[in-house]
């Protein structure tokens, strides 16, 4: 499992961005061939991310995925030709709305990987859900069985246009959309990565929205602004105190097996079953974010 607390998204025509990536402390930096780039500068755009990997690749620990344009459009071919001998960590697949969208971009990268001499399936996908047809088609393509998946993403942005409907700060339009995805992402064991939060300059409405983003069950979001990820990667890390009561939890649950107990009680709480798993799942989160230690 890779942390993704943050994904930040860089246009893949800004050197100077890319540049400065590994100091940016976002967890996967999304190198953008997509909406961030204009149909005139694609070909452009896709020399200077396939230089940039080649130039970086083993420098640093960032995952480094590249967002293709989708494949509806005449660039996506041209977009994994190009950079898929470079090795990016993932591919970002935009506006995904069945398993077959996947099935094709999976087929041409097998094929590039062979051409090159590449490890068969290293490169993974990132679908984005964000028409309303791909929300609806959620668990199918989360069970899209092509060795390549890691992960869904919510695309807010493209789904209110396509749902009709109105963007607003409290985000109550993609509410479905977004528990819609956590469900069928955790269904299939992959991580759910929310939507980015439009206004960069409402800091305390992002908080407030990545913080719900955690409760509904994201491990990460994407971000467009440097200024977002110290706050994203605060909410999605466990807090000392959420480590602590893990460890109490997980001691005080093999105290009651020892005495054999059937139920035991934590600061006045019942611990049950369900509670032992979460409680493992956020120290091995911790442990990752801490390079294995707590």
């Amino acid at each position: 499992m890779r942390i993704r607390r943050t994904l930040l998204w860089i246009p893949g025509n800004n050197p100077a961005m890319m540049a400065n990536a590994p100091i940016l402390r976002a967890d996967t930096i999304g190198l953008d061939n997509e909406d961030a780039v204009q149909p005139g500068d694609k070909d452009a755009a896709r020399i200077l991310i396939r230089n940039y990997l080649e130039s970086v690749r083993g420098k640093h620990p960032l995952e480094l995925a590249v967002r293709i344009n989708d494949v509806t459009t005449p660039y996506w071919k041209d977009d994994i030709t190009c950079i898929a001998p470079a090795q990016p960590d993932a591919f970002i697949v935009p506006k995904v709305e069945r398993p077959e969208d996947l099935y094709l971009v999976h087929e041409l990268l097998t094929q590039v990987e062979k051409e090159h001499g590449l490890p068969e399936n290293e490169i993974k996908l990132l679908p984005i859900l964000e028409t309303a047809l791909g929300i609806e088609n959620a668990f199918l393509i989360a069970s899209t069985t092509t060795g390549r998946l890691d992960g869904i993403m919510m695309g807010g942005e493209d789904l209110v246009t396509s749902l009709g409907a109105l963007r607003t700060r409290e985000g109550r339009e993609i509410d479905y959309a977004r528990c819609r995805i956590v469900s069928a992402a955790r269904a299939c064991n992959l991580n759910p990565i929310d939507t980015v939060f439009p206004d960069v300059e409402d800091i305390e409405g992002m908080i407030a929205d990545t913080k719900y983003s955690r409760q509904i069950g994201y491990s990460g979001r994407a971000v467009i602004s440097p200024r977002h990820v110290t706050y994203a990667n605060e909410v999605y890390s466990p807090s000392e105190k959420d480590i602590l009561y893990a460890q109490e939890v997980l001691e005080a649950y093999e105290e009651g097996r020892r005495l054999g107990k059937g139920a035991v009680s934590l600061h006045g709480k019942m611990i049950d079953a369900p509670m032992i798993p979460r409680a493992q799942q956020v120290l091995e989160i911790a442990k990752m974010i801490r390079g294995g230690k707590l």
